[in-house]
């Protein structure tokens, strides 16, 4: 297992300047230092400014306030894509847009973007504000048995290779003490302890000058599931499998269709 460390790290221009956010963290935060503590990589940081992508891996339902208080720790904002329609809920409709997180319509929705925008247009908020934001590139809870990445999809990797904006993996081991996978209620004593290691952004260097077609974003979402895997191995001290959980191929073998 990787050495982990309780970091201080100092606060970006964004995080100092008043916003909602600190009305969420002076209400969330104190509750959830009492169920959790944070050990980080002593190499785990974020860019102080710019836009990011952040790619975690998803175990748990608890996940999203694991990381989102994970990122306000390493000094930048946490922030989400979310589905638009969650933006016209009254009360969280107003939390979600003044806290500055992204709706986004489905892709291949076909009607007009009302309250959201494509991913691309979210690219454009995320350089115009330069804004990180968390993106489960699993797209789901893993369904991989000892909770480890399954195949990835391709929001991520196609959101970073046409927008430029660096992608930075990200894994955290600890939640499922909280809450276990598909669990309905939380474990909070004794207090937990979540394990964070943030790697170097992902080099996508040789797809430069490719068309994002969907051969090149396979091969840019398995690097990503690899760097990611590999952290989190690093914080388990285990050996990941030698094949990635593939999702549809074990839907097929249950079937027994194919």
């Amino acid at each position: 297992m990787t050495d982990t460390v309780k970091l201080r790290s100092r606060p970006s221009a964004e995080k100092r300047r008043p916003s909602v956010f600190w009305f969420l963290a002076g209400m969330i935060l104190p509750v959830w230092s009492v169920m959790v503590r944070y050990r980080f990589a002593p190499q785990s940081k974020l860019p102080k400014t710019g836009p990011f992508i952040l790619a975690p891996n998803h175990y748990s339902e608890i996940d999203p306030i694991a990381m989102g208080a994970a990122v306000w720790h390493l000094g930048r904002l946490p922030r989400f894509m979310a589905k638009a329609s969650l933006f016209r809920v009254p009360v969280l409709g107003w939390v979600l847009r003044a806290s500055g997180q992204i709706p986004v319509e489905r892709q291949g929705s076909t009607r007009p973007a009302r309250d959201g925008v494509n991913p691309m247009g979210a690219a454009g908020q995320l350089i115009e504000r330069e804004s990180g934001v968390i993106v489960y590139p699993e797209g789901s809870l893993t369904r991989d048995p000892d909770l480890w990445p399954m195949r990835g999809k391709s929001g991520a990797v196609r959101l970073a290779l046409e927008s430029g904006i660096p992608l930075i993996p990200v894994a955290h081991w600890g939640t499922q003490d909280l809450m276990p996978r598909y669990a309905k209620r939380i474990h909070p004593f004794p207090r937990k302890t979540i394990r964070v290691s943030v790697g170097e952004p992902l080099d996508l260097s040789r797809f430069e000058n490719r068309p994002v077609d969907q051969r090149v974003v396979t091969e840019a979402t398995s690097l990503l599931m690899d760097a990611i895997t590999a952290l989190l191995a690093e914080l388990r001290g285990e050996q990941p499998p030698a094949e990635r959980w593939d999702p549809s191929k074990h839907q097929q073998n249950e079937t027994g269709r194919f």
